[in-house]
């Protein structure tokens, strides 16, 4: 079998590295049993022994004379030593050798000696001086210079001729400064003279684009004194070594790491693509367009063709644009116009093949690229933009639009360096881009749908005046799911409610649409707060129980929904008769109560568990209010932050709340302008109510025995109080509703009965009794002698309904009044 052989260039077969003169060098290896091992042709021309003589025999047998005890201490403890040893030549003479030693370990332990000398002689001084001499000026990795004390070139290798582009007859007798003018050759300069003052080295790292280079250059100087023999300094040597390459790939490198920290700071998409312009000049190109498709989301869809006006060619919405110029004078659009690119252009090429085009010396001449923008290519041509790139904005297999990097100022074109990095920039922006299109598309969604489930206004009733305002987040979280309502209540009374679901986004929003439908279903069925607050815990559990793994829901709300950690509600409810206010909450924050003085208390209202554990009571309070009184409620954004905790959120809420107001919305205005932290970070809910009192001129009461023949007394209490109240013409409804509700209680609820009257803007009547059955509507057959009493009642009202009580329940009718004649209004 023929063994290959390897060309020049190849890997050299293994085994030792062979030089021409090696033996020029005395070599031995000593154990460290202090034995011989191996001997050198070199080493038998310096002791004339050979290596059959040494080779086996101890070490010191060659020493003439006995060797320091300090050095043999010292040497198991040495990686290296070097000394002059006078060993003992074959002929008996002594030699003064001067001897250089590695201590060598093996990797499975021990080791040994490799002893080296220097044959005296190798090579001639005149050899030398020429071999110097010619190292120095034809030296091939290094700028070499040499410099008197006058800090005047004398000597220029041909690196350095070279570098500057000028040869050593042209530089000598100049100043480096005067070489070449530029501020970083003073800087050096300045570094030179420091040498010949002090006589101690520099090193210095200059940038500086040299005449007849195309780009910036980078070198590491080190600046040396010249001494004789004397020690009399002589001059300062430079020595530069080209760091050109890995200076700019460390600019790349930094450039990328400015791209990954800028780019995508906020979730805005005409803002990160203005961030991708800004990262790029001027440290990378001159003039830079970020230009994206008109309509994304057909694009996304797949419409075929999208995006083209013409065979070839693509309109585009200029997003963003930077310049190295004041202005941006080469653009000739505004960032949100919209233009077309013609085929052919570097633009539509790119879009049409998906993949970025490069054109390194780009030639504007060669065709027309207006497409009828004559005043595109008129800038192209003022400006001469000589070099191009087009990179399509591409994420998760979408193209988004396009960037183009121009180069204009800089007398270098882009590479294919340049263009792999544009590649990673663009795709880092485009990535970002999306998340920002995408981000928005849901947030508009999920604000859409808050709108929808949002009041819009708040109903006029007589128990408060009230206002509201709500701040959707503005974080890369998303909106979130706040909720607020009032609700009236029969009696004259009103419901305030606020709520928080867990969570941000799409599906927080429509949870939360779901929960005050229900809040508002159990309020209108009369229930007291606490018992509401348990329907809705139920509901929330069952809706935890929907999440499923696959369902497209965030993993830590559908962790938080699967605990049952699903929402925090508060429900008040205020009667105007009897300033009482009922409170229950379900892990949310206490509301404020600001009395008519100015004075803000924060209730002790049990907190409750938050909706969805199950298992745990509601508790209520009550709290009885005076006439004027505010009640604020709120969600936690509005107190707590990553900027402010609950405390000191508390306190600018009890500061901005005991200023004075002459209206809800003022106090509502006052809050959201000074307790908010700058940029919140979750929704803010706020619902403030000034209380009002009923006037007791409108209210009439009557306690009523469980006698049937009270029926025609009722009614013509009720005449009575009608007409005292300027409404004869309601009596005639009135009396047929009050009878039918009082018969109602005498033969099927036990007393005490009573009766009552609220004029308020409808006419509202009520029957209390003991009894928790409560009446509802049924058909009552042809010769039934009952049933119709309630149906009778529902046909003439314009709503009626059952509510109860810690003592039972109130039956309730509204009869609405004709605005014109205050009368009682035809029902329907």
């Amino acid at each position: 079998m023929v063994e290959p052989t390897h060309a020049d260039g190849d890997r050299p077969p293994d085994g030792p590295f062979h030089v021409p003169g090696e033996d020029l060098t005395a070599r031995a290896v000593v154990d460290e049993h202090g034995t011989v091992t191996e001997w050198s042709e070199g080493a038998r021309r310096l002791l004339g022994h050979p290596a059959a003589e040494i080779v086996g025999r101890p070490a010191a047998a060659l020493l003439d004379g006995e060797p320091p005890g300090e050095t043999l201490r010292r040497l198991p403890d040495l990686p290296r030593w070097t000394g002059t040893v006078r060993l003992r030549h074959r002929d008996g003479h002594g030699v003064d050798v001067r001897l250089l030693a590695h201590h060598r370990t093996a990797q499975g332990g021990g080791g040994d000696w490799l002893v080296l000398s220097a044959l005296t002689g190798a090579a001639a001084a005149p050899e030398s001086d020429a071999l110097a001499a010619w190292g120095f000026y034809q030296a091939s990795c290094c700028s070499m210079e040499v410099y008197d004390t006058r800090l005047r070139l004398v000597h220029a290798n041909r690196f350095s001729e070279h570098a500057m582009n000028l040869g050593e007859t042209e530089m000598r007798g100049l100043r480096h400064a005067e070489i070449v003018a530029h501020p970083e050759f003073d800087r050096v300069e300045r570094h030179m003279a420091e040498v010949m003052r002090t006589g101690r080295p520099q090193d210095v790292e200059v940038q500086v684009r040299v005449a007849g280079e195309p780009r910036k250059q980078a070198w590491s100087l080190s600046l040396f004194p010249l001494k004789d023999a004397h020690g009399v300094l002589r001059g300062v040597g430079l020595s530069a070594h080209d760091r050109t390459e890995q200076y700019w790939a460390h600019q790349r490198l930094r450039l990328l790491g400015d791209a990954g920290a800028r780019i995508g700071s906020t979730l805005d998409v005409t803002r990160t693509a203005q961030e991708l312009a800004d990262v790029a000049v001027p440290e990378f190109a001159d003039f830079v367009t970020v230009e994206l498709l008109p309509d994304i989301e057909r694009a996304e869809a797949g419409e075929p063709g999208y995006g083209q006006a013409a065979e070839g060619v693509f309109r585009l919405r200029r997003a963003a644009q930077q310049s190295v110029l004041p202005g941006v004078a080469e653009a000739v659009l505004n960032p949100g116009e919209t233009d077309a690119w013609p085929a052919g252009s570097p633009t539509a090429e790119c879009l049409a093949t998906g993949r970025a085009v490069l054109r390194a010396e780009y030639d504007p001449g060669s065709a027309d690229w207006s497409a009828g923008h004559q005043a595109r290519l008129s800038a192209v041509r003022a400006f001469g933009i000589h070099s191009v790139m087009a990179v399509p904005l591409a994420a998760r297999g979408h193209t988004l639009g396009v960037a183009v990097f121009l180069r204009h100022r800089r007398p270098e074109s882009f590479g294919a360096g340049d263009l792999l990095l544009a590649e990673e920039i663009t795709a880092r922006a485009a990535v970002c881009i999306d998340n920002a299109r995408r981000y928005t598309r849901e947030r508009d969604t999920a604000l859409t749908l808050q709108r929808t489930l949002l009041p819009r206004r708040l109903p006029a009733q007589a128990a408060v005046e009230a206002a509201f305002r709500y701040l959707p987040s503005d974080t890369l979280a998303g909106v979130g799911g706040d909720w607020f309502d009032l609700i009236p209540l029969s009696g004259a009374r009103v419901a305030l409610v606020v709520g928080d679901v867990v969570g941000h986004g799409v599906q927080a929003s429509a949870i939360m649409g779901r929960l005050r439908t229900a809040v508002r279903t159990l309020a209108d069925i009369d229930l007291p707060a606490d018992e509401l607050l348990t329907h809705l815990d139920d509901l929330v559990i069952r809706l935890a129980g929907e999440v499923a793994p696959e369902d497209d829901v965030p993993p830590d709300q559908a962790a938080e929904m699967a605990t049952g950690l699903g929402a925090t509600c508060l429900y008040a409810v205020y009667d105007p008769v009897s300033r009482v206010c009922t409170l229950a909450s379900a892990g949310h924050p206490a509301p404020a109560v600001v009395g008519p003085g100015g004075e803000v208390d924060f209730p002790d209202v049990p907190p409750g568990p938050p909706l969805g554990l199950g298992g745990v009571p509601f508790e209520t309070t009550e709290l009885v209010l005076p006439e004027g009184s505010l009640i604020a409620l709120y969600t936690d954004g509005l107190l707590e932050s990553r900027e402010q905790d609950l405390d000191e959120g508390t306190v600018r809420l009890r500061r901005a709340l005991s200023r004075p107001a002459a209206s809800p919305d003022e106090v509502c205005d006052a809050v959201l302008s000074s307790v908010p932290p700058e940029r919140p970070g979750d929704d803010i809910a706020l619902l403030v109510a000034r209380t009002r009192v009923f006037d007791p001129g409108r209210v009439a009461t009557w306690d009523l025995p469980a006698d049937p023949s009270v029926v025609s007394r009722a009614r013509r209490l009720v005449t009575s109080q009608l007409d005292a109240w300027g409404l004869p013409e309601v009596s005639f409804v009135a009396e047929l509703v009050v009878s039918e509700l009082v018969t109602n209680a005498i033969r099927h609820a036990e007393p005490p009965i009573r009766l009552r009257l609220l004029r308020d803007r409808r006419l509202l009547v009520e029957v209390s009794d003991s009894s928790n059955t409560a009446p509802h509507l049924r058909r009552a057959r042809t010769y039934d002698e009952g049933g119709r009493g309630i149906l009778l009642v529902a046909q003439l009202s314009r709503g009626w309904g059952t509510r109860h009580t810690g003592t039972g329940k109130t039956i309730w009718a509204s009869l609405a009044l004709d605005p014109a004649s205050g009368s009682v209004a035809a029902p329907g």
